[in-house]
């Protein structure tokens, strides 16, 4: 199969993917093999590209925001079939036997895989996935271009939500609003309860407020008009930390959703810290995942895609590297039905 490689880490803009020829992958007993239509880019593929995040295996193929059909099964699998519509999110695998896994905390466990780093992703004809990990998309009356960015900004960002433990009647604030904000504030719309969205870029904020946001504003200028009872950090800045604690209420809980974050320091404890909560995005749910990809198909949520052809994957990932895509996701078609 035609697969885009990683032999070695380098700056985006030095082109270190690969495309060539590989051996096509064949499922194991309880995994099925999956056709891919279409694979989001993300940037934490960027962020595995250049170094940012160690390499996890040689010869790695990128991508896990991946659609498509399945074209082979296990012996052992039973809740697939050749034919269905297929997901793959950055969960690819765990135990199935931890402490974690058997309490509904598969993001726990410490042998969670993740596509495109511990395994191979998207960015190939053929993916890989274990039956108990693969999301079902049968029922989903979305295109495929439309579901690849769900796989990760959406049920990542979902996932963040759900941790905030808000409540319909508080008030919600995004830091940083790019693909994973926009989703999570769709569905808190959805869910009648009022976001606030801070963010540098005038354009972000045209499209926060177009999208329902009741303020958006760059809160580092612009003071917010009320204290919040949840928040949601997205950039891995960790200088956030602190100004956004100090926008939140006694009782409020902050979620910190990146992978990685710059240094993050506290210097009053007692007056921005003390009697708040933060909390870690860690890893993403199989059930959290299923029940974002339930409300989204409900709602027909669709964010605005740029596609290109999978010749040209290097490309889409430069001009995401420098923010200069037109649309706010992009997503490489890689096959037919």
């Amino acid at each position: 199969m035609k697969a885009w490689v990683l032999e070695k880490q380098a700056k985006i803009e030095g082109r270190p993917l690969k495309l060539m020829e590989v051996e096509t992958p064949y499922p194991k007993d309880n995994e099925i093999r999956v056709k891919v239509l279409v694979c989001g880019v993300c940037r934490t593929d960027i962020h595995i590209a250049e170094g940012d995040l160690p390499l996890r295996k040689p010869n790695l193929i990128l991508g896990h925001e991946i659609v498509g059909i399945v074209d082979k099964t296990g012996k052992d699998v039973k809740k697939f079939k050749i034919g269905d519509k297929i997901g793959i999110s950055w969960l690819n695998s765990t135990c199935g036997k931890c402490k974690y896994c058997l309490s509904d905390r598969e993001n726990y466990c410490p042998d969670f895989k993740c596509t495109g780093w511990d395994v191979d992703g998207g960015y190939a004809e053929y993916a890989i996935i274990k039956e108990d990990s693969a999301l079902g998309l049968n029922d989903i009356k979305l295109e495929p271009e439309d579901i690849a960015p769900l796989m990760c900004p959406g049920i990542a960002g979902y996932c963040a939500f759900k941790l905030t433990d808000i409540e319909k009647g508080e008030k919600l604030g995004l830091y940083g609003f790019g693909p994973t904000a926009y989703y999570v504030l769709k569905v808190a719309n959805h869910l009648s309860i009022d976001t606030y969205v801070s963010t540098r870029s005038q354009k972000n904020m045209e499209v926060a407020k177009k999208a329902g946001a009741v303020w958006a504003a760059d809160a580092s200028k612009k003071d917010l008009p009320c204290k919040l009872d949840k928040s949601i950090v997205f950039p891995p800045a960790g200088n956030l930390v602190e100004p956004a604690l100090t926008q939140l209420e006694i009782s409020g809980i902050l979620v910190l959703a990146p992978v990685s974050m710059s240094t993050i320091e506290i210097g009053n404890y007692s007056q921005n810290l003390w009697g708040r909560d933060i909390r870690t995005l860690f890893n993403v749910k199989k059930s959290w995942g299923e029940e974002f990809l339930s409300i989204a198909n409900e709602m027909q949520i669709k964010a605005g895609k740029e596609i290109f052809p999978f010749e040209e994957l290097q490309d889409a990932l430069i001009l995401v590297r420098k923010g200069k895509i037109k649309e706010a996701n992009a997503v490489i078609k890689v096959g037919d039905w």
